[in-house]
């Protein structure tokens, strides 16, 4: 089996590789071959990934390609794992929007649109000339913003599937809590990426979510940075993300006095590759749990043993919403568990959600469309409407003064800006 992954040269392959060594019985691999087009990154992560592999006892080999036609091709599944324009573009997505009073973070937001802007036509470029080397293979993106470029693929006709690590981290967190093993737990995770809720967490088929919220909900609140009262009136969990919605004011005044994020990633990601470049290295840094990602390998492996046949499985995914939101059009791409194997993924059926959910899903879902349109056609007018559209901005006058802040300092990613024109 060969699993191709586009971004090999990240600093975070190496957690990937990590998980694949441990659990090599749930998805026999035979070849990674990791693609990027920095050559010095990819000799690095490469050497560190094959002598792990090598301490692991693990038979895979390593190979590598800066050309994601060639180096994918024959795969039966290829990761995305990319970020274009780097630390840099982050660092922009996470400051621009604070100076106008928004939120910054990359994947919601003005920053998360304007890293949709950059990436959609990248991805999509790049899945085209994979698609053509390996046809038969599943395109599993971890790419953010996973949700609107999920639906870019799958309006493209690719076969793909989007995951984020945001579920699995909290079964794994709620298991640990109850003290069971985390195949145990089942959830009701539902909405889109990055804006999602637990509304159960089912212990053998067991509800333990109000016993959880009663026991220990100071410390679950403390992980999504909300009030345990919140949790424990509404009665059910929200991602981390949400408290960019839920206290939007609060985070700006944090974020205006803290060092972006991005600054941060970009000393680890250094001090990473330092250690990448000893020959000696062999074992997963203990720095590398500071780049985030948690839990993606498991995550990317039960879902690829799923859709290759090895073990069809139960998972949360992004997904087409096919009806099982009904008050989303068909097209939309959500994230909801689902019955994954050879043929794909479908939805499980979903509780009727309350307004308090459903109005703001239903809000951004509208942005996310509005964003994937400015990503694929471009023209400043599409990213104001994007803009103006989105429940953290929704202000004209903003709206527009961010579009033309984020057009013209994500300029060299974006061919249609030269002229502040659009594709047709």
């Amino acid at each position: 089996m060969k699993l191709a992954v586009i971004g090999g040269g990240s600093t975070y392959t190496p957690e990937l590789i990590d998980g694949f060594a441990r659990l090599r019985e749930t998805l026999p691999i035979g070849e990674i071959a990791l693609i990027d087009p920095d050559p010095h990154r990819l000799a690095l992560v490469a050497g560190m990934s094959a002598r792990m592999l090598a301490r692991a006892g693990h038979p895979a080999r390593i190979t590598t390609d800066t050309d994601p036609a060639r180096g994918a091709a024959g795969a039966q599944a290829v990761l995305v794992q990319l970020r274009v324009g780097g630390q840099a573009a982050r660092h922009v997505d996470e400051t621009l929007p604070l100076a106008c009073g928004c939120v910054g973070q990359e994947t919601t937001g003005a920053g998360g649109l304007a890293k949709a802007l950059r990436t959609v036509p990248v991805v999509l470029d790049i899945a085209e000339r994979v698609a053509k080397a390996a046809p038969d293979a599943w395109i599993i993106d971890f790419t953010n913003p996973v949700g609107i470029v999920t639906r870019a693929l799958l309006d493209a006709g690719h076969r793909a599937i989007g995951l984020c690590n945001v579920a699995i981290g909290f079964q794994r967190r709620f298991a640990a809590l109850l003290g069971a093993d985390p195949g145990r737990i089942s959830l009701g995770h539902v909405g889109l990426n990055h804006l999602t809720w637990e509304r159960s967490v089912l212990l053998d088929g067991r509800e333990e979510l109000p016993g959880l919220l009663e026991r220990h909900g100071e410390e679950i609140a403390a992980t999504v940075g909300l009030p345990a009262a919140l949790l424990r009136r509404l009665g059910l969990v929200p991602s981390y993300y949400l408290r960019y919605f839920y206290e939007h004011d609060a985070v700006v005044a944090e974020q205006r006095e803290a060092p972006p994020r991005a600054a941060a990633v970009a000393e680890i990601e250094s001090r990473l590759l330092e250690i990448y470049a000893d020959p000696a290295a062999d074992t997963k840094p203990e720095l590398l749990a500071g780049r985030g990602g948690a839990f993606y390998s498991e995550a990317a492996v039960d879902l690829i043993a799923a859709l290759l046949g090895q073990a069809p499985a139960r998972l949360v995914v992004n997904l087409r919403n096919a009806g099982t939101l009904p008050f989303l059009p068909d097209e939309t791409v959500i994230e909801v568990p689902a019955e994954v194997g050879p043929q794909g993924a479908v939805p499980v059926p979903v509780q009727p959600v309350p307004p308090l959910l459903s109005g703001l899903i239903a809000h951004v879902a509208a942005y996310e469309d509005l964003a994937r349109e400015a990503a694929l056609r471009g023209g400043a007018d599409r990213v104001t409407d994007a803009l103006l559209a989105h429940p953290l901005i929704g202000q004209a006058s903003l709206a527009a003064d961010l579009a033309a802040r984020l057009i013209e300092a994500g300029r060299d990613h974006l061919p249609w800006a030269g002229d502040g024109g659009s594709l047709p």
